[in-house]
């Protein structure tokens, strides 16, 4: 209980309750970030998506080409994107570690699965001069290109990579580097943003579909047992694994382990959840798509 109600402190507390640098959270532009690794892409691919778009409307129809649920998923997920990478979460991820989880689940278990299932890079093709579409279609035919991304692609490769990701950087030699460097924090991102749009586009649309989604439901099953293992870890351990990351807690009314047990308690249940949900989602239409096909033109009366 006492967890769960610094948890809520943490994520309603008002500068009156905040102190020294937590306060700085609601402060007028300090903490929003504006580095150009980071707010480039995030305006780039906004700027293409939204060009893309609006050309294959004009030439196809409203709607088609680029469906309306899909534009609301990719905008969704931009903005999911943009409030992990450049609002003041982001600034309160580098002090405090049950941010920096906040940070991380948002990135993977909300931001991957609305951009990856808006399937935009039709419409960033649009974005771009018909000479370059039909170059870069070239290049995605090129036997070793295609066959890179027929590996990384299956489902049980992109779960690994995302697996291998995740528990890469949570390994305190590789996480203390994070918090000293801030190069190893985007290159720690975009690990995590990459790997799990690719987790989340091979259920979805890859070879995954093509099986039913039984596979993508196993999938899902996998990463929510062992990004859930990892949470019970942080959860129940007494021994503090980031130290670097110990320094604020005290500023938000929590001891450095308690800090890292709500951390650890964000990844076990919240982005356990998530997973749990699309799985169901899946295996809903797993089962109504393995029903007997319906019969044709209507069964014929016996006279």
């Amino acid at each position: 209980m006492k967890g769960l109600a610094a948890l809520a402190f943490v994520l309603t507390a008002s500068p009156a309750a905040a102190h020294g640098g937590a306060g700085a959270v609601w402060s007028a532009g300090g903490v929003w970030t504006y580095d150009p690794r980071v707010v480039v892409p995030l305006y780039v691919s906004a700027i293409l998506y939204l060009i893309g778009t609006l050309r294959l409307w004009r030439r196809a129809g409203h709607g088609r080409g680029v469906r309306h649920w899909q534009a609301a998923c990719f905008w969704l997920g931009w903005m999911f994107l943009a409030l992990a990478l450049v609002s003041p979460l982001h600034w309160l991820g580098e002090r405090l570690f049950t941010a920096h989880m906040i940070e991380h689940e948002i990135i993977m278990a909300l931001a991957a699965p609305l951009l990856a299932v808006s399937r935009p890079i039709g419409a960033f093709l649009w974005a771009v001069p018909s000479g370059w579409r039909r170059a870069l279609g070239d290049a995605a035919q090129v036997p070793a290109v295609a066959a890179l991304w027929r590996g990384v692609s299956d489902p049980l490769a992109a779960t690994t990579l995302h697996g291998v990701a995740l528990w890469a950087w949570h390994m305190p030699a590789l996480y203390d580097r994070v918090l000293v460097s801030a190069g190893a924090h985007w290159l720690q991102h975009m690990s995590f943003l990459a790997t799990a749009l690719l987790f989340w586009w091979s259920l979805v649309y890859g070879r995954a579909r093509r099986r039913g989604y039984g596979a993508a439901v196993f999938y899902l099953f996998v990463t929510a047992l062992h990004t859930g293992v990892l949470g019970i870890l942080l959860t129940v351990s007494r021994h503090l694994w980031y130290p670097r990351q110990a320094a604020f807690a005290a500023e938000w009314g929590l001891t450095p382990l308690e800090d890292q047990q709500l951390a650890g308690l964000v990844m076990w249940v919240p982005a356990g959840l998530v997973y749990a949900g699309a799985a169901l989602a899946l295996a809903g239409l797993w089962i109504s798509r393995s029903g007997p096909a319906p019969i044709q033109g209507g069964a014929r009366a016996v006279g």
